[in-house]
């Protein structure tokens, strides 16, 4: 297993190569470059822009842009922010926490709530808790995040004045885990919303295919209890193809913690990233971008590796 791990983490950097040198060349085909941000500002005289550009090495060509960037990139120097100065590692770090907070919320209850959901309504396929659950999550896959997201702020907010509308934290006031969950919830349940649409149907796809396979009949012919037949048999089957699908989509969420931490100010990732594309500051957006890439990555050996703990069959080697 360690031997296939060792082999998928070096296969995968060509694949992280290929990639950051796509991120590079787009972030440099951006309108204005790197340097938008000074380009629009009034008070940057001609000049001052010429000395800025060959400062920071932009009238090389691209390729040895690239190799220089890479080079330190693997040292750990993204370079510093174009807004406040600060190295671009310090600037992510600071708001990493508060995404882990909210990218795992979601993960757990979401995936959690998917298998229940999934799995009942399989079982009981054709009832009106399946025809109910179908519709919610046809509903919920419709619904784009942003849109979800303002109707619960505008519901619980500002309708009912139960939860806080934005930030992660009350201003002013002595941190307390209370008011750091009060904040969560409404983020964090667009999240789950999201999520949990999409991965209950795939739970229910996948047990109603293993449910009709010839050993689940033959498990309750030899008289097993229900339960033993469902978890022990059924869906230790059916997992395989869901691993796979929930794995993959772990990236389409963190797209989707981007547009929610955006729309509730939450200060993650996401809403780095958007405001850091906004205001043109070209090494954070580089950086996130790279960060987001590895973490795909390694979330697809992750998987392979899942694999092999779900179904004993299969061997690396």
């Amino acid at each position: 297993m360690w031997v296939y791990v060792a082999r998928r983490l070096l296969l995968s950097i060509p694949v992280m190569l290929g990639i950051t040198i796509l991120i590079f060349a787009i972030a440099h085909s951006l309108p204005g470059g790197p340097l938008a941000m000074y380009l629009d500002t009034p008070t940057m005289t001609h000049a001052e822009i010429q000395h800025l550009t060959v400062q920071l090495g932009l009238n090389r060509p691209l390729y040895d842009q690239y190799i220089s960037w890479l080079g330190k990139a693997l040292q750990g120097d993204f370079g510093h922010s174009f807004v406040d100065g600060q190295p671009v590692l310090h600037v992510i770090g600071e708001r990493l926490g508060a995404t882990v907070e909210l990218m795992l919320t979601a993960v757990i209850v979401s995936y959690g709530l998917a298998f229940v959901v999934g799995i009942a309504s399989a079982v009981t396929q054709y009832s009106v808790f399946d025809y109910v659950m179908t519709v919610l999550s046809y509903a919920g896959m419709a619904m784009p995040v942003f849109w979800l997201g303002i109707i619960l702020m505008l519901f619980f907010a500002v309708d009912l004045h139960w939860l806080p509308t934005f930030g992660m934290f009350t201003p002013g006031v002595p941190y307390s885990i209370w008011d750091n969950l009060k904040h969560l919830i409404l983020p964090a349940t667009t999240l789950v919303v999201y999520t949990l649409a999409q991965e209950s149907r795939y739970v229910r796809s996948s047990m109603l295919e293993v449910l009709q396979q010839d050993f689940i009949r033959t498990a309750r012919a030899k008289g097993l209890p229900e339960r033993a037949v469902l978890y022990r048999h059924a869906l230790r089957n059916a997992l395989l193809p869901v691993v796979t699908v929930m794995m993959l989509d772990f990236a389409f969420l963190v797209s989707g913690a981007l547009i929610t931490e955006t729309v509730f100010a939450w200060p993650g990732m996401g809403r780095l990233f958007f405001t850091s594309l906004q205001q043109g500051d070209y090494p954070v957006v580089v950086g996130i971008a790279v960060l987001i890439s590895v973490v795909v990555v390694l979330v697809n050996i992750l998987t392979d590796v899942i694999y092999a703990v779900v179904d004993p069959r299969i061997q690396y080697s």
